[in-house]
């Protein structure tokens, strides 16, 4: 009854009316950004289809350029210009992305020369989806299609020997994952697999460094305003008040990691959705070609439930390794500073396993650095579900093995510090005396 009186008392310090507004607030943001990322994935794509030309050459090949661009479905915006002073040139007819056909074009292609076609982009930002818009390749690629045609017909070749120019060979993609094929491009199933194992590793890290500042917090905090020292002194367990500090830090981290699954998941299904409505994604499963989704299940790239069950079940150990961690270095705290400065090693700890995990894969690692990665805790929580999705359960099982035993030797050394004295007198200035000792030695004299 005591523990779950302690468990209540710490829940409520923890749960309050701020942490679950921002809670709420931060999963409509992730919504909201899908949103908008969606909508500007279907603006950016939609842009690419309307090009600015300029004809500068007004020959009858120019001329047959631009009417096969049309019959293609691309809306083209005639500008005149003159001159090579470009960003005047966007300026005046108020676009981003200029293509220019110049004079001479269809005299330089007739005499065996290779003539020029001038591309102009302007670049407003850094950010990859708002230059979409301003990319000059797909019409590059209409001319260079129109011209290969209009010289292979002046060669005297027939429609059909031209077809099979520019395309003389069908491709049928497969894809192979551990034993099992899909006729499925990989790309599409690599942006699958690549929305998916974003999610996680962007939870756990975030959990790492909320949970541990939490509790490290809780616990100098109290150190420092002495509440610590009048809990330790009541009729209670100190493995019942550690175990409540816990119990209620674990549950709050989980609560998080829900609002933030559900608000990432929904940002990133979003942005999938409108990538494949209008990159293709659609175009290519209608022609008979097995749609990602379908050919995820296939390939054995979907979990079961049970699967579910264990990467939660690793997420739970990461966390409580996180608290175990916590709760020593928040007993080296005896001021604000320092409870900011405590939580780096615990923040190293997430961010090499979480950025290795986002560009490359662990198991491919040279032995010596793989045993280095994996010796993180944490890495095997960021690499769980890929382990799991291609058939590396005896990985999987080894790493959560390995969490459990690391938690039990952290648990076992947080738990004799918080039965000592030592959670008060530590500190982590180095040749100082902690405050505690220093109030010791007044109040003795």
């Amino acid at each position: 009854m005591k523990f779950f009186n302690l468990l209540q008392k710490e829940l409520r310090e923890l749960i309050n009316a701020q942490m679950l507004v921002s809670l709420v607030v931060m999963m409509f943001i992730f919504m909201m950004m899908g949103n908008i990322m969606s909508s500007t994935i279907e603006e950016a794509t939609k842009n690419s289809y309307n090009i600015t030309l300029c004809d500068r050459d007004g020959s009858e090949m120019s001329k047959s350029i631009i009417k096969a661009m049309e019959e293609s479905g691309a809306e083209i915006k005639n500008v005149t210009s003159e001159g090579d002073d470009y960003p005047a040139i966007l300026d005046t007819n108020d676009t981003n992305s200029l293509v220019i056909i110049p004079e001479g074009f269809e005299a330089d292609l007739k005499a065996g020369n290779k003539p020029e076609i001038i591309s102009v982009t302007r670049l407003e930002s850094a950010a990859m989806m708002s230059n979409i818009s301003s990319d000059n390749s797909v019409t590059i690629s209409f001319i260079k299609s129109c011209v290969s045609n209009v010289v292979a017909r002046d060669a005297g070749l027939s429609v059909d020997q031209i077809q099979q120019i520019d395309d003389p060979f069908t491709v049928k993609d497969n894809t192979v994952v551990h034993g099992k094929s899909a006729n499925v491009q990989a790309t599409s199933v690599m942006s699958s697999l690549m929305m998916q194992s974003e999610i996680l590793p962007i939870i756990v890290f975030i959990l790492i460094v909320f949970t541990s500042q939490m509790l490290i917090n809780a616990i100098s905090n109290e150190k420092i305003d002495k509440t610590l020292e009048t809990l330790l002194s009541a009729p209670v367990s100190r493995t019942s008040i550690l175990g409540a500090k816990m119990l209620a830090a674990a549950i709050i981290a989980l609560l998080n990691a829900v609002f933030y699954m559900v608000g990432f998941s929904s940002m990133m299904k979003n942005m999938g959705d409108s990538m494949s409505v209008n990159m293709g994604t659609e175009s290519i499963a209608l022609e008979g070609i097995t749609s990602s989704g379908d050919a995820m299940k296939q390939l054995g790239l979907t979990l079961s439930m049970s699967d579910y069950l264990l990467v939660g079940l690793q997420l739970f150990f990461t966390i409580m390794i996180c608290l175990s961690v916590s709760i020593m270095l928040g007993s080296l705290v005896n001021d604000t500073k320092s409870s900011q400065m405590v939580i780096m090693p615990l923040m190293m700890m997430a961010m090499v396993p979480y950025f290795i995990s986002l560009f490359a894969d662990v198991n491919s690692l040279p032995i010596a650095a793989k045993i280095i990665v994996y010796a993180i805790p944490f890495t095997h929580t960021f690499s769980g579900i890929s382990n799991l999705m291609f058939g590396h359960t005896t990985i999987f099982v080894g790493g959560l093995i390995y969490q459990i035993i690391v938690f039990a030797v952290c648990m076992f050394f947080a738990v004799r510090l918080f039965k000592s004295d030592k959670i008060l007198t530590m500190s982590l200035n180095f040749g100082q005396k902690s405050r505690f000792k220093k109030n010791t030695a007044t109040e003795d004299q």
